[in-house]
């Protein structure tokens, strides 16, 4: 099983810091496409910050035959991939969570979040693919039997392993760079299997779809949820720009006084002593291991968790770590804004 908690974790994103200046907005690229792609013409202008160059090697012609293109990736590095991929491998669950979103079928794919199997949201939309290894720890025999064409290697940062994965491929891009939201991240990922068009379509869809059912939470409309990862040493709760509060965010909802801070990461674990800060209207609990989840009922029986108000309102609600505590994508998403909308949403 992989030990990676989560691509927000202040340890890892120390670690990258480096990289940040760069971002996904470096594989938003105007003008690239093939010219037999049905997303030709897609400015990276469309929601991106920055906008780079691109070539494409040879014309329709060239692109008929396989042609070529350049792209940066997540770091800043210029990468030359095909023109149209065919066989896709996803080594984290959100570049496989974009792929799928897009309507592509990839050639393979690791293990989700915390687990020894693809996330559960998305087994139903994988079956029957193979699994390479888990999450960011690809095997590489399992890699090469995909044959890839394009891999998309999440926020890796390990350069031995992205030497061995361009040695497979070098169409091998790091899609992910820390201050990087899902939906920049998302266009990249479009950008690169040369769908861009339709990614800013799926993301206005979800924009449309997070402010309607937003809309629809009655008396809950504007409440204050607080986002939290039980881990096995106590709970962290996530920052304004994490994932899931963006989804929350989206919608309409707020965040509690204590927990309104910007960043897309998490605190470190918290104290009993300081428990007061996961409160709020609504209590949105998950994690990612057993161990977490043993904690979680280990505590739910103390004092210091029962005073919480959204304890004693009963307004705490269970959800899936390996969505709730991702980067995310379009999927994962969905499913958040479906959490939200059956626990608070009109009766």
């Amino acid at each position: 099983m992989s030990t990676r908690q989560s691509p927000l974790h202040p340890a890892r994103r120390r670690a990258v810091q480096a990289l940040a200046a760069t971002g996904a907005a470096t594989l938003l690229l105007v003008g690239c496409g093939s010219s037999g792609s049905s997303d030709k013409g897609s400015s990276a202008g469309e929601g991106s910050p920055s906008a780079a160059s691109t070539t494409a090697a040879g014309g329709p012609a060239a692109d008929a035959a396989g042609g070529k293109r350049t792209v940066k990736d997540a770091t800043g590095t210029a990468v030359e991939i095909p023109a149209e991929p065919k066989r896709i491998v996803t080594l984290t669950q959100e570049d496989l969570d974009a792929v799928l979103a897009l309507g592509l079928k990839p050639a393979g794919i690791t293990n989700g979040q915390g687990l020894n199997e693809p996330p559960a949201y998305l087994k139903d939309k994988v079956q029957g693919i193979p699994v390479v290894g888990n999450l960011l720890q690809p095997v590489m025999d399992k890699v090469i039997a995909a044959k890839p064409d394009l891999i998309l290697a999440g926020d890796m940062q390990d350069q031995q392993v992205l030497k061995q994965l361009r040695e497979i491929t070098p169409a091998t891009l790091v899609t992910m760079a820390p201050t990087d939201d899902w939906k920049l991240s998302f266009r990249g990922i479009g950008n690169a299997v040369n769908k861009l068009e339709q990614a800013n379509k799926v993301i206005a869809d979800y924009d449309a779809k997070a402010a309607k059912a937003g809309g629809e939470l009655g008396e809950n409309k504007g409440k204050a949820v607080s986002i939290v990862r039980w881990n096995p040493t106590g709970p962290s709760w996530m920052e304004k720009k994490q994932f899931a509060s963006g989804v929350a965010l989206d919608m309409g909802l707020t965040r509690p006084q204590a927990q309104d801070k910007d960043g897309n990461a998490h605190t470190p674990a918290l104290s009993l002593e300081k428990i007061n800060e996961i409160d709020g209207d609504w209590l949105f609990l998950s994690t990612l291991t057993d161990d977490g989840k043993a904690a979680l009922k280990d505590v739910q029986s103390k004092p210091a968790y029962q005073e919480l108000n959204a304890v004693k309102n009963n307004h705490t609600v269970t959800v899936d770590g390996s969505v709730w505590s991702t980067r995310g994508g379009p999927l994962a998403a969905d499913v958040v804004i479906g959490d939200i909308g059956k626990a608070l949403g009109a009766k």
